[in-house]
């Protein structure tokens, strides 16, 4: 038989050589492929919010904020009650609440960026904001300057409690905190039905004036969140003009209120003296008017009734009590707002309290 003849050292290398360049291709597109497939994986979606403010300003806020700026006081309540305090970083001088403001102003956490309406916009840029909460109060010109550096600018002005309960879902919608801004409108819508139950046990409807500076005498007239307060608790306001105006001592006498409200301290700000109430009493030519001669003249926190928050419900309460004492127990407590207290609290009544005076507002 023929001898077989065996193959050719120089193939069987050859061989081994192409199987190994062969692997070494395969290796080299298998990584390729789990390379692009990492390179590729889709990033995380960006939250992206289009909302139109009170100023009928369309605004776009991307993603969620870390630093808020508050430009009104009524802001910062609400913003700290849906539980973004540490996301604000700069407030107005008038920002007072919740006493974590204070706090957190002291001990420089928590920066101050000028007075309600005159506020430091360069002190705004420098904090870095990526998102500001704005009111009418500010002006226009504020507004539009931080605009003009490429920040979102949310502004707000609400007129009444369902303009509050708007700004309220804006704010949460923006912020990532729609379920609490939702348990906040609960709280309030509730308070004010508490308030509508009651009133419908009463007939008369007096005459009420809300004065919120003397000398002239600035009221509260129709159209305006205080004019809602004061219908919703069972009264009608002594003055038909539209808006915050001022009045002459003989319209004052003219208008003779049934009942007078008027602000505590100086004003819009809780200090010194009630002076406004002091001067309602000692000035002569008002001793003529009902409210006066009866004594149903009343000082209300200046920072509950003055600012559209949360907690005007306090101030809406509070005149009820003045205008019909007689569906009102004379001790009902109130707890103040939190999230978990509101839902622990099934008895309404238990919001209630003959101490307003001791909270701290605006």
């Amino acid at each position: 038989m023929p001898k077989t003849k065996t193959s050719d050292p120089k193939m069987r290398i050859d061989r081994v050589l192409l199987v190994l360049i062969l692997i070494l291709v395969l290796s080299s597109s298998i990584s390729c492929c789990l390379k692009a497939k990492k390179e590729y994986t889709p990033k995380e979606t960006i939250q992206v919010k289009k909302i139109v403010d009170d100023f009928g300003y369309t605004v776009v806020v991307k993603g969620y904020p870390k630093r808020i700026v508050s430009l009104s006081p009524a802001t910062t309540e609400i913003l700290f009650a849906l539980g973004l305090g540490d996301k604000v970083v700069g407030v107005t001088d008038q920002c007072n609440y919740p006493p974590e403001v204070l706090e957190m102003k002291k001990n420089g956490s928590l920066v101050s960026v000028g007075g309600y309406s005159s506020i430091n916009v360069e002190k705004v840029i420098s904090l870095n904001p990526d998102l500001v909460i704005a009111s009418y109060g500010n002006g226009i010109k504020c507004v539009e300057a931080i605009k003009s550096f490429g920040i979102p600018v949310v502004c707000l002005n609400p007129k009444n409690i369902s303009g509050i309960i708007r700004d309220i879902e804006i704010l949460g919608e923006i912020t990532g905190s729609l379920d609490e801004a939702k348990e906040l409108e609960k709280f309030i819508i509730k308070e004010v039905q508490e308030v509508k139950r009651r009133i419908k046990l009463t007939k008369h409807r007096p005459t009420v004036a809300h004065v919120i500076w003397y000398n002239p005498i600035w009221v509260s007239g129709r159209d305006t969140f205080v004019d809602e307060i004061i219908q919703i608790a069972g009264g009608q306001n002594a003055f038909n003009k539209s808006g915050w105006f001022s009045v002459s001592l003989e319209e004052f006498v003219s208008a003779n209120p049934d009942i007078i409200i008027v602000n505590s301290g100086t004003g819009m700000n809780k200090s010194g003296k009630n002076i406004i109430y002091e001067w309602l009493m000692s000035e002569e030519i008002l001793k003529s008017v009902k409210a006066i001669k009866n004594k149903k003249v009343y000082v209300i926190d200046a920072d509950i009734i003055s600012r559209p928050s949360y907690r005007l419900v306090y101030a809406l309460k509070q005149i009820a009590r003045y205008i019909h004492p007689e569906v009102f127990e004379e001790k009902e407590n109130l707890t103040n707002f939190t999230r978990s207290s509101y839902y622990n609290l099934s008895n309404s009544s238990m919001f209630w309290s003959n101490n307003f005076a001791t909270t701290h507002a605006y």
